[in-house]
């Protein structure tokens, strides 16, 4: 593992990084504690913000200057995200937890194929070790 290629990479490119890594920090922590609970609502601000940033900081992130299809995860998350919340603050939640799990779901997907060959974060974690694979 080895933090160079993100250090060395635009600073959107470390924000979306930072910012995903809170998401998914905070939505593994939302997941694991009791709901309902003030340390649920303060933590699940942090997921709410992080997968903000991380949603539109991937609008500044192109392949060759085009957007890729999961972009439209982005898309998908800013739309997503305040109806999550106005479905809490109406009492709806069930909806409010389906909407918040495939937000969650989405992000695990995003950073699955982040770690694809070829890609910055899979340089990031499997280091030189996978391009001496290829």
């Amino acid at each position: 593992m080895t933090l160079a290629p993100l250090l060395a990479a635009p600073a959107v490119m470390q924000l979306h990084a930072l910012a995903a890594l809170i998401s998914l920090a905070a939505g593994l922590t939302v997941l694991a504690l009791r709901k309902g609970t003030p340390r649920h609502r303060l933590i699940g601000w942090f997921f709410v913000v992080a997968m903000a940033v991380t949603a539109l900081s991937s609008a500044f992130i192109t392949s060759n200057g085009h957007y890729s299809a999961i972009h439209l995860l982005s898309v998908l998350t800013i739309v997503t995200l305040p109806r999550a919340i106005i479905m809490r603050r109406r009492g709806n939640i069930a909806g409010h937890r389906a909407a918040m799990l495939w937000l969650f779901a989405g992000l695990a997907v995003a950073g699955a194929f982040t770690l694809m060959p070829g890609r910055m974060m899979n340089k990031v974690v499997f280091g030189q070790a996978a391009a001496a694979i290829r």
